[in-house]
């Protein structure tokens, strides 16, 4: 196999430049080449990573063994299916497509070639994540805020798709029990779709949790917390740090009676939690080209991303009928 696992880069916007920027430095993976639709995006990219440019996406596809597809959510089928009927295996940018019906036709043409599908839900790779999850241990509550500026990019689709998907998929991922109700608000500010969204998950089991995701925020926050009977946790994503606070050992509260510590150092133990310092992304494109090789398992595989975004379409239905039926005094 050369140099190792022949890659391509479909779509070489903000996110696909720095998937190719970093396959170039992956161990057992080799960048064949990228494609874009925009002829001048795709020649100032070629020539900035000094990697060949196809004009072409079939004679990029007849080139490699697997692609990162990095095309705006719309065209996540025709490419991944195109890639996928030549038997290359692909790593889609969440979410896995815009509609629950292409989802399934991709993951059925994955089927049908014996090819991998993996999704880009990078903050899986977070290093904070990572470092916490030794303590966690069924979460009962949930909060996460995820905020943003205002940018061009990722307005195609509904602020639900755009950012809460990402923690849509963490808390999926990490309660790992069915979601029995859903209730949801947003609103739309800036774009024809939610630009703010709030939802509330109830899952079997009794965990609870409350996303919130804005692009039209003045400042970026990226953080979840996670509530349950042994402590709580806090995690900053974008940092890579957190901390995990439990009452310490011999401390009881007894109900109705005084309790005399002064503050809450003097009852509990903060443990801090810090990232190994791992690029998230990186990581992502490595788990991928492993799985590719048959090295690792699919660390979010398609199944993950349909089930992120058969929660995320039900939020953004629910929104929009809060919308409708909701009317200034």
């Amino acid at each position: 196999m050369g140099r190792g696992l022949k890659v391509g880069v479909v779509g070489v916007g903000s996110l696909g430049f720095h998937h190719a920027r970093l396959l170039r430095e992956i161990a057992d993976a080799e960048l064949v080449g990228i494609h874009d639709v925009d002829e001048r995006r795709l020649a100032e990219v070629a020539a900035q990573l000094d990697v060949a440019p196809y004009r072409e996406l079939d004679r990029l596809l007849g080139r490699v063994e697997a692609v990162v597809v990095a095309v705006p959510t719309t065209a996540h089928e025709e490419v991944a299916i195109a890639a996928l009927d030549r038997g290359l295996h692909v790593l889609i940018e969440k979410p896995i497509a815009p509609t629950l019906e292409a989802a399934d036709r991709i993951l059925e043409a994955a089927a049908a070639a014996g090819a991998i599908v993996q999704i880009g839900h990078v903050e899986r790779f977070n290093g904070a994540l990572r470092a916490c999850e030794q303590y966690l241990d069924e979460p009962l509550f949930v909060e996460s805020h995820r905020l943003a500026p205002f940018g061009v990019r990722g307005t195609d689709v509904a602020v639900v798709l755009d950012l809460m998907i990402h923690d849509l998929d963490l808390v999926l991922s990490l309660v790992r029990r069915p979601v029995t109700t859903i209730a949801a608000a947003g609103v739309p500010v800036l774009t024809p779709s939610p630009d703010i969204a709030n939802a509330r998950l109830e899952f079997e089991g009794g965990c609870v949790a409350n996303l919130t995701a804005s692009r039209v925020s003045l400042d970026r926050l990226r953080k979840i917390r996670f509530f349950q009977r042994s402590g709580y946790l806090s995690l900053d994503l974008a940092a890579g740090t957190g901390e995990f606070l439990r009452l310490r050992k011999g401390v009881t509260f007894e109900p109705g009676m005084p309790f005399a510590a002064g503050s809450l150092d003097e009852i509990v133990d903060r443990i801090p939690l810090r990232s190994d310092g791992a690029d998230a992304l990186t990581c992502e494109l490595q788990s991928f080209v492993a799985a590719a090789l048959g090295r690792e398992p699919v660390a979010v595989t398609g199944e993950d991303g349909r089930r992120a975004l058969a929660v995320a379409l039900d939020i953004i239905k629910r929104i929009e009928n809060h919308v409708a039926h909701t009317h200034p005094a």
